[in-house]
């Protein structure tokens, strides 16, 4: 168990350091190319800023989520704050839905009537934009991206942007080589998309979260039956699985066991489910041992 949680704080840390260097880059660039989406007039750039700042946003919300996820628990808060990385994963999921839609609505303005776009200057400060995505896409991914949602979010956020300045890149040279003003506009509802589909399932993920939902990686029916070849227990009910944040599974569970047996074998039975369990990534169990002859409701979950 001490190995586990050496493994956990390990992990929180470089999580922690990988947001601090990403949103340094990310606020950095951002400015830089909001000036320059403004200056030549595009959109694609322009939407990949509002895209930046959003993972700027969402970058500052994940530290202050990891700090208020150091807080220790109370009675207040049995659990503590580690909660609250939730909430800011389906901040940054909801964010990337908003930014999509306005994305989507300034194209649609921009089809009716393209304006001329400074080809030249929105394909360097693409380039550079492409480079800086790379950089924080890499730090990013050495942290823990699949288990960690509020990582995860801000991953998509930087492939959203990485693939933003692919498009202002191709609509750039497209408009210096053939005068297709249209692929300015069209780079970005691309890119909309991608980010639609991006923030939806973020948001879906962290809202199964909020709403106790069984964690994904986890399957019930083999647990139970799991739980029932242990020595001696013949049933399980009231069994719930959740994740209270990333990387942190919890279950409560009753077991019913054959006959009666001494406050030992109780003890020996807990041990042995929790160190199942513990097996199949759930490291927060509580067990309820019954004897058989007391009775109850059959009911699994």
């Amino acid at each position: 168990m001490m190995g586990h949680e050496h493994h956990h704080d390990h992990t929180h840390g470089a999580n922690k350091k990988a947001f601090l260097i990403s949103f340094i880059l990310i606020a950095a660039f951002m400015v830089i190319e909001a000036i320059g989406g403004i200056l030549t007039n595009s959109l694609a750039l322009l939407a990949d800023a509002g895209h930046m700042l959003s993972d700027a946003v969402s970058l500052a919300i994940a530290l202050t989520a990891f700090k208020f996820g150091e807080k220790m628990a109370d009675y207040s808060k049995t659990y503590g704050y580690k909660r609250f990385e939730i909430l800011a994963a389906v901040f940054n999921g909801v964010t990337l839905l908003l930014i999509s839609i306005f994305i989507f609505y300034e194209a649609f303005q921009r089809f009716m009537a393209p304006p001329e776009v400074a080809s030249a200057g929105m394909l360097m400060i693409a380039v550079v934009g492409l480079l800086v995505n790379l950089a924080v896409a890499w730090i990013l991914m050495r942290g823990d991206t699949e288990e960690n949602l509020n990582l995860k979010a801000a991953f998509l956020h930087v492939i959203g942007d990485m693939l933003g300045s692919i498009g202002a890149i191709i609509a750039a040279l497209c408009i210096m080589l053939f005068g297709w003003g249209f692929m300015d506009p069209l780079a970005s509802v691309i890119v909309a998309v991608l980010i639609l589909i991006s923030g939806w399932r973020v948001t879906r993920e962290a809202l199964h979260v909020l709403m106790e939902g069984v964690p994904k990686s986890i399957d019930v029916p083999y647990l139970v039956d799991k739980l029932t070849q242990i020595y001696r227990v013949e049933d399980v009910h009231h069994l719930h699985v959740w994740t209270i944040t990333s990387g942190h599974n919890a279950m409560s569970l009753h077991a019913v066991v054959h006959g009666d047996m001494t406050v030992h074998e109780s003890q020996r039975i807990i041990a042995e489910i929790k160190s199942e369990m513990e097996e199949e990534g759930i490291n927060h169990v509580t067990v309820q041992v019954e004897c058989k002859h007391h009775g109850h409701d059959n009911n699994i979950i």
